[in-house]
């Protein structure tokens, strides 16, 4: 799971990023406002921790309908802080000094969450099952690795909108990673491939200099 974290306070965010890796969770820290809308705004992340200076964020973000969960940290505890914090999109909104457990939890709870909410994403006449890791058309079923998972369900999950191989090498590989525009026209091919072997009317689609997008053919 891929965490972005836009928080000012640098000691913070810092110790809470160290505890949520132990925790298996990839996270990327951001400490001021405008490079952190920038990042939010790629839609590379399955949840964003902000501090009080992010409702702008969260009300982008919301206007741009993209789902990723919001936990908002602030300082302050009144009631209509909390209103103007949850009204601008966040999930949670957290009073700080908070115990990190009471972090985790929310986070943990938001996972569900997700997990309850679909078990597949759906595109055309395919089906993504998040559980099996296998595409499904009809009654043909086809596994793919988990890199091609990734891939895959990053697609789906932006399949109204070009992304580019620079974002899908961000979201599958990490920022760190010394992977290149090559691996991503590699697993796009063979995901081209397992579409067509289940019958799929989903296409993967080329954008000369952008990326790629989903098609649907009727």
């Amino acid at each position: 799971m891929k965490i972005l974290m836009i928080e000012e306070e640098r000691m913070l965010a810092d110790s809470l990023k160290a505890l949520l890796v132990t925790k298996g969770f990839d996270v990327d820290v951001v400490y001021d406002k405008q490079t952190g809308i920038e990042c939010a705004m790629l839609g590379l992340f399955d949840l964003l921790i902000l501090d009080a200076e992010g409702i702008q964020i969260a009300e982008r973000i919301r206007e741009k309908h993209f789902p990723a969960p919001i936990i908002m940290l602030a300082a302050k505890s009144e009631v209509e802080d909390r209103i103007n914090g949850l009204n601008a999109g966040a999930d949670y909104y957290l009073e700080k000094p908070f115990d990190s457990r009471e972090l985790l939890a929310c986070i943990n709870a938001l996972l569900r969450r997700q997990e309850n909410r679909a078990e597949g994403l759906i595109c055309g006449n395919t089906t993504l099952d998040l559980e099996t890791c296998m595409l499904v058309c009809g009654g043909k079923t086809i596994r793919l690795s988990a890199k091609e998972f990734d891939v895959m369900r990053f697609m789906f999950q932006s399949q109204n909108r070009v992304i580019s191989k620079e974002m899908i090498l961000a979201r599958v590989w990490g920022f760190e990673s010394n992977a290149v525009e090559n691996h991503v026209e590699v697993y796009v091919g063979f995901l081209r491939k397992k579409l067509v072997s289940i019958g799929s009317n989903v296409r993967i689609v080329a954008i000369r200099r952008l990326g790629y997008h989903l098609e649907v053919d009727e």
